[in-house]
């Protein structure tokens, strides 16, 4: 997995988030809150960030760690798998950064050693 990392710049993500960002698009087309036109943009946007990022499968080993404690509970499933992936890419958490808009993946992200964003 240190591959994934190797470079300064480069950007990985969990399968499981383009999973939630398309879910995402998909309950405000269908809640009215975007139009047609919105979200073929939003799936296109998806699509580029998609292949710009190494992406991490949900593996039985991300599971696994996912059902542990983390540093600051209660934590979600969802955002458990997502620490989880952060900890199986195996790098030093010095050498990555966390981007995030949730408080307790940033918490749980820099009790653990990350930077966060």
């Amino acid at each position: 997995m240190l591959r994934l990392i190797g470079a300064t710049d480069r950007r990985v993500t969990s399968a499981l988030t383009l999973t939630e960002a398309n879910r995402g698009v998909v309950r405000a087309r269908v809640a009215g809150r975007i139009s047609a036109t919105q979200e073929r943009q939003a799936v296109e946007a998806l699509q580029t960030f998609a292949k710009r990022c190494a992406v991490v499968s949900v593996t039985d080993a991300v599971l696994q760690r996912a059902g542990q404690r983390f540093p600051h509970e209660p934590i979600r499933t969802l955002d458990a798998i997502h620490l989880a992936t952060i900890e199986f890419l195996g790098g030093p958490p010095q050498r990555m950064t966390v981007l995030t808009r949730d408080k307790r993946v940033q918490d749980n992200a820099q009790a653990l050693g990350y930077g966060t964003a």
